[in-house]
């Protein structure tokens, strides 16, 4: 790679003994050979990589070239079966795409907001069907949570906590 020799290795060897000393060298060889070693695979990486999307690329291409080859082959009854299996598929999407489309219109908020809707009045309860009862007005109604008081939790405490009334005998023993 960089074409250097044995001889070349041993001057960088002895200048960097000379320019970092004896302690510092290999430190500072350690930390090169991983800055080496990161740069090839990163290098190898980037070289699988570009492999990859090259390989990938020529099966595109081939996939094409068989798809050009296989249409100019196909038989024209075939063509024409194809064609009509297309049709009918074009048929059947548009007769289910009429009713939702209708369906669409009909919940469309806007158009519901322009037509008036009558609610039904209640029917009288008759012999054979049970009665609804509804809540009489005497009874309280459940409360909501807007109506009930929060609590603070044990765990969070604004003030001091108050002594109970033995430490604070004890305390009042140790002042006198």
């Amino acid at each position: 790679m960089f074409d250097i020799g044995f001889g070349e290795l041993i001057l960088v060897l002895v200048i960097g003994l000379v320019v970092l000393g004896p302690e510092r060298l290999p430190v500072a060889v350690k930390t090169v050979a991983g800055w080496i070693r990161v740069m090839r695979s990163m290098a190898a990486n980037v070289q699988n990589e570009l492999t990859q999307e090259l390989k990938l690329q020529e099966l595109q291409d081939n996939l094409k070239k068989m798809e050009e080859q296989a249409g100019k082959a196909i038989s024209p009854e075939l063509k024409a079966s194809m064609d009509d299996l297309k049709e009918a598929a074009d048929t059947l999407r548009r007769s289910y795409q009429e009713p939702v489309d209708s369906l669409k219109k009909q919940l469309d908020p806007e158009a519901l907001a322009d037509q008036e809707i009558e609610i039904p009045p209640a029917r009288p309860a008759s012999a054979g069907t049970p009665a609804v009862q509804k809540p009489s007005p005497a009874a309280p109604s459940p409360a909501t949570a807007e109506e009930i008081p929060a609590r603070p939790s044990p765990e969070v405490r604004d003030s001091e906590p108050t002594p109970s009334p033995v430490t604070a005998a004890a305390s009042d023993s140790q002042k006198h």
